[in-house]
């Protein structure tokens, strides 16, 4: 049962005093009201039945300092009971106790959501954009990975697992010993890969079929183990190592930081403010997560916050037209670097003039019409533009056997968006692209914060969900502590001061009119 507890704060209390007035946690509590927090969590508890829960609001607090000061559930709890400006942000008086470590588990599994967490980012971003703290106008947006809580298995090893989980809860469930099972292949001393992964997909198919035919299984989760054992060896991934890699974190998959590396584990996609450095948006995925797949979604939550978005910085992952599209249709403008995969055209050989819709290749010839053709393959779809030039000035041209080659003249294949993508290419060679991108910078050292500071380089849980919770409160970490970092700073100061004069002398005009 959810019920209002009394603020009113005991002679004890006297002792918060003693902290620091430029203390982190002093200052975001005298920025941020987090009652709100209650509102969005009271549908999830009973009001009228049940012992008197803990307040949403403090057991939020308290995975926030957990993120903030990258603790356990164990050493928050212990750091909160000992700690004077842990107390004074929660909001509790000196002799009051805190919830036991398994309550904050429970409330961290079963309580919060993802949307609640994106409604908490929001609102706290919402309330530092109506005080000022936030003016600008324009967010960067970058991934980020997180490696797996687990390592990354074979698929010969992971079907000895399989085998092996399948007989061991058997025998668990039943209460007998199997002694007729096949002995288990030594892989690892088989040289060729895939001979190896035949023999170990045989072993396991046999003990399958073993127990179709000979064993019945009574238990569910041994039934269970057998359906999931066959569920994966039906995935054609699985074998080629792009599926399921562990048994312990079945959501991780394996992703590229390069060409030449490569992780096990989750991508984290945020926004974040160029100027203040405040995150406004989160997203997970898995390791083969694509950047950019909920750009739309994530940069609506931005607006959500009061923020008037102006500009969008970006890499060049994300120099995609649908993601450009949705930046315009925002009435923003998209400062993002020109990507290779999707702008396939030597601009040293081909200029472009969007006027007359023309291009002229270095040898000065210019095209005289173009076509729209389209070309279906069983993978896709593909349209693009046929460009003709001039087959008499080609034919005189010194290059035409290397340029044309078998052709009387050369023709120009180019994407439906090649010549929108030719404009931007050439705005983004101005210095005044360069300096403006320039801001795009800062999101890099946020990555570095969030994985050395507050523990985003590993997973602490498993599965997709628990690693999306743990991001977002994460960054809702690093906000609290930007957050403080700009209220402290000296122009923030001289700004409040500025504003207390500026209402003593319109509270002293007033006191003249009367």
């Amino acid at each position: 049962m959810l019920r209002p507890e009394p603020k009113q704060m005991s002679f004890h209390s006297s002792l918060y005093n003693k902290i620091p007035e430029n203390h982190i946690l002093k200052k975001i509590v005298s920025v941020v009201d987090f009652s709100f927090i209650n509102e969005l969590l009271e549908e999830s508890y009973c009001k009228t039945f049940g012992r008197p829960a803990k307040e949403p609001e403090m057991m939020c607090k308290l995975l926030f300092l957990q993120h903030l000061y990258n603790l356990s559930d164990e050493k928050v709890r212990e750091e909160a009971s000992l700690n004077l400006a842990y107390m004074y942000f929660l909001g509790i008086n000196p002799e009051d106790s805190l919830p036991d470590k398994s309550l904050l588990s429970k409330f961290r599994t079963f309580r919060l959501q993802e949307s609640t967490l994106d409604d908490i980012i929001t609102e706290i971003v919402r309330q530092c954009v109506e005080k000022g703290i936030i003016e600008g106008k324009s967010v960067s947006i970058d991934a980020t990975h997180i490696e797996a809580n687990t390592i990354k298995k074979s698929p010969e090893r992971l079907m000895k697992h399989l085998a092996r989980n399948i007989i061991s809860t058997y025998e668990q469930e039943s209460g007998k010993t199997l002694k007729f099972m096949p002995q288990v292949p030594n892989y690892k001393e088989i040289e060729d890969h895939k001979e190896a992964k035949e023999v170990m997909k045989t072993y396991l198919e046999t003990v399958i079929d073993i127990f179709d035919k000979n064993v019945v299984p009574d238990g569910e989760k041994t039934i269970e183990m057998i359906e999931k054992a066959k569920e994966i060896l039906n995935d054609p991934k699985f074998i080629n190592q792009k599926s399921i890699r562990s048994l312990i974190d079945e959501d991780a998959r394996v992703g590229r930081k390069s060409k030449t590396q490569s992780f096990f584990g989750f991508k984290t996609e945020f926004v974040m403010t160029a100027d203040e450095r405040i995150i406004t948006s989160v997203k997970t995925g898995n390791g083969v997560y694509t950047d950019g797949s909920y750009t739309k979604e994530m940069l609506q939550q931005t607006k959500k916050t009061g923020i008037k978005l102006e500009e969008v910085y970006a890499d060049k992952a994300y120099f995609r037209k649908p993601i450009l599209d949705d930046i315009e249709n925002m009435n923003a403008k998209a400062y993002i670097p020109v990507s290779e995969s999707v702008y396939r055209l030597d601009e040293s050989e081909y200029t472009y003039n969007k006027d007359s819709d023309e291009w002229q290749c270095s040898q000065g010839n210019i095209t005289l019409k173009k076509k729209q053709f389209k070309s279906t393959t069983k993978e896709r779809v593909k349209e693009y533009f046929k460009y003709y030039f001039d087959i008499n000035q080609c034919k005189a041209c010194p290059k035409h056997d290397e340029c044309a080659g078998k052709n009387s003249r050369k023709i120009l294949h180019v994407g439906l968006n090649t010549p929108e993508f030719y404009e931007i290419s050439q705005y983004q060679k101005t210095e005044e692209f360069k300096e403006k991108y320039k801001k795009r910078a800062s999101i890099e050292g946020k990555n570095a914060e969030l994985k050395r500071f507050h523990g985003l380089y590993r997973a602490r849980g498993y599965g997709l969900l628990s690693v999306s919770i743990q991001s977002k409160l994460a960054a809702i970490a690093v906000n609290i502590k930007r957050i403080s970092a700009i209220i402290s700073s000296p122009l923030a100061i001289a700004k409040e001061e500025f504003q207390i004069i500026r209402c003593k002398m319109e509270f002293k005009e007033i006191l003249l009119t009367f």
